[in-house]
């Protein structure tokens, strides 16, 4: 063998060496929500760090913080922020406390399927919540009518879809919900699971667009990003401040002008019908979920960097997925809250 040769075998066994020796595996479970923008990170950031493998199951936001609490994955992803009574369950299994880090922004939009009605539909927060109270219950009720003038709805029984599992989507639903309206909120409440009080039940954003497909009359609720890349028509939703505000980046990312202001430290907060002229109601930020100690020092390492890049470089990547980047406000917290995980 020539030396040429030893010396390339040589170099091409320190390099495997080094490959096995700093190979790091992590896994994370949770919201559908933000997926695609997880898959594209991950993707990304592997890219740069071939030796790095960040496994992600997108399983639902109830699924995910459940698996971060019991241990069995790295970190969790939700689009709700865990509550008081979560917080404990995990400081009580875990030894220790969990870490909110807002990723993107995200928005969920009500998708329909009515014969002759083409256009984007106008509701009214009223209306959205009495069509998922069972309240409202056909497509010319005056509440609807009323904010669509020219459009010729049927007097047939509107058919309501939602999802029928945990879900993060649901939450930001609700949430918006709740705030619309005191019966939703005193009735049926904010989770990533409710009791419904009509409806059928659609697992995952596919599950609910195939029935709302499938069924005339109907009415359901998808991400954003899930009703552009299927190319689903969806409605325009009346604001805190009244206005009729289609979903879109600068629409969601106005909804977040008023809580990057004012963001608590634990990064928990809520901006379905959030204040100000043009911001989208039905909007929220989405989280990792990230336990403050974490014991494998390499795991640390590689969920401390990706967080930074993700912060960074990672934010240049949302709006071509239809998603809207963090405030850089928010951005900059979240620099500094890196340092507590220990």
């Amino acid at each position: 063998m020539s030396s040429t040769r030893k010396i390339l075998g040589v170099a091409v066994l320190m390099l495997l060496a080094s490959t096995v020796t700093w190979a790091q595996s992590l896994t994370g479970a949770g919201a559908t929500f933000p997926n695609p923008m997880y898959s594209k990170w991950f993707n990304e950031y592997k890219k740069l760090h071939p030796s790095v493998e960040i496994n992600y199951q997108s399983i639902g936001s109830g699924a995910g913080i459940a698996q971060v609490t019991e241990g069995t994955v790295d970190f969790g992803a939700s689009d709700g922020p865990m509550n008081d009574m979560q917080l404990a369950d995990f400081q009580s299994k875990r030894g220790s406390a969990v870490l909110h880090f807002p990723t993107v922004l995200g928005a969920a939009v009500p998708i329909y399927n009515i014969e002759g009605v083409t256009g984007d539909l106008k509701f009214t927060q009223a209306a959205l919540a009495g069509v998922y109270l069972g309240t409202i219950t056909k497509w010319n009720d005056p509440a609807i009518a009323k904010a669509n003038p020219g459009v010729k709805l049927p007097n047939n029984d509107i058919v309501v879809v939602h999802r029928s599992d945990g879900s993060g989507t649901t939450y930001i639903w609700v949430d918006f919900l709740s705030k619309a309206s005191p019966d939703w909120k005193s009735k049926v409440g904010v989770g990533t699971a409710v009791n419904w009080p009509v409806g059928l039940g659609g697992k995952g954003s596919e599950g609910v667009t195939g029935l709302v497909k499938q069924t005339p009359n109907s009415i359901g609720y998808v991400e954003l990003i899930y009703a552009m890349q299927n190319n689903l028509s969806f409605g325009v939703v009346q604001n805190a401040a009244g206005e009729f505000v289609k979903a879109s980046l600068a629409s969601t990312t106005a909804a977040a002008a008023a809580a990057s202001q004012n963001m608590p430290a634990d990064f928990r907060v809520s901006i379905t019908n959030a204040p100000g002229k043009g911001a989208y109601p039905i909007a929220s930020f989405t989280w990792l979920l990230i336990p403050q100690k974490i014991a494998d020092p390499a795991k640390k390492k590689v969920l401390t960097d990706f967080l930074s890049w993700m912060l960074n470089d990672g934010q240049g990547m949302t709006e071509a997925l239809a998603y809207a980047r963090l405030p850089k406000e928010v951005q900059q917290m979240e620099m500094k809250a890196i340092a507590k995980i220990q």
